[in-house]
C-alpha cells in the first residue's frame, strides 16, 4: 500500500478533505494530513488566500515541507488547490517521492526548479471550465507536464466549480469526486507496486 502527504486547500483542513483521505484509508493506504492553517477552517476560498497571503506563500509551502520532515522519503504527494504548491514542491525537489496528485491546480514545472524528476508519476484532475484552474494558466501547465513528463496524466472534468472534491462545500460535485477518487486509487494502487527486477 502506498503512503501518501495530503495537503489542504485554502479553506483550510475541512471535514470535506478529512473525508476524501478517509476514504484513501479505507482502501488500506496510509494517509497524513497535516493542518497547515493551525486549527483555521474558513468559510470562503477567498478569506483563506487572504489568510495565506498575509502570512506569505512561502510560509505555507515551508509549513508543507515541515510536515514531510520524520516521514518516510517514499511518499505520495497529495494536494488540493493551494495544498497543491507544497505537494508540488515536495515531489520535485524531496529525493524518494513516489508520485503526484495535483488536484485543481498546477504550476509549471519550472517554478521548482528544472524538469519533472524523473520515475515520478503524476496525476492532474481539474474542471475545464473552473475560473481557476482553467482560467488562470493551471491546465497549461498541466498540459505542458503531460508532455514532457513520462508518466503523467491529465483528467479533466466538465463544470466551472473549484473545490469539486470537498463533500462539505457548496462546490462539491459528487459525480466528479467519486471519478476523481477511483482515479486517485487506481494511481496509488500502481504507485504502491514494487518495481520489476532489471
Amino acid at each position: 500500500m502506498a503512503e501518501v502527504l495530503v495537503f489542504h486547500h485554502g479553506q483550510g483542513l475541512t471535514a470535506g478533505v478529512l473525508g476524501f483521505a478517509d476514504r484513501l484509508r479505507q482502501a488500506g493506504h496510509t494517509v497524513h494530513t497535516p493542518d497547515l492553517f493551525e486549527g483555521q477552517v474558513f468559510d470562503s476560498l477567498q478569506e483563506g488566500v487572504a489568510h495565506v497571503e498575509k502570512a506569505g506563500f512561502g510560509t505555507f509551502i515551508a509549513r508543507g515541507a515541515a510536515a514531510a520532515e520524520g516521514l518516510p522519503a517514499e511518499l505520495v504527494y497529495l494536494g488540493f488547490s493551494l495544498g497543491v504548491l507544497p505537494a508540488q514542491k515536495l515531489a520535485q525537489t524531496r529525493p524518494g517521492a513516489k508520485g503526484a496528485v495535483l488536484v485543481e491546480a498546477c504550476l509549471p514545472v519550472a517554478e521548482f526548479g528544472g524538469a519533472w524528476p524523473r520515475g515520478v508519476p503524476v496525476q492532474v484532475h481539474g474542471m475545464d471550465g473552473d475560473p481557476f484552474f482553467s482560467g488562470e494558466g493551471d491546465v497549461d501547465a498541466a498540459r505542458a507536464l503531460v508532455g514532457t513528463a513520462a508518466d503523467a496524466e491529465l483528467f479533466l472534468y466538465r463544470g466551472d466549480r473549484h473545490l469539486f472534491t470537498d463533500g462539505g462545500l457548496p462546490s462539491y460535485d459528487a459525480q466528479a469526486a467519486a471519478l476523481v477518487t477511483r482515479r486517485v486509487l487506481d494511481f496509488l494502487g500502481r504507485t504502491a507496486q514494487p518495481a520489476k527486477a532489471g
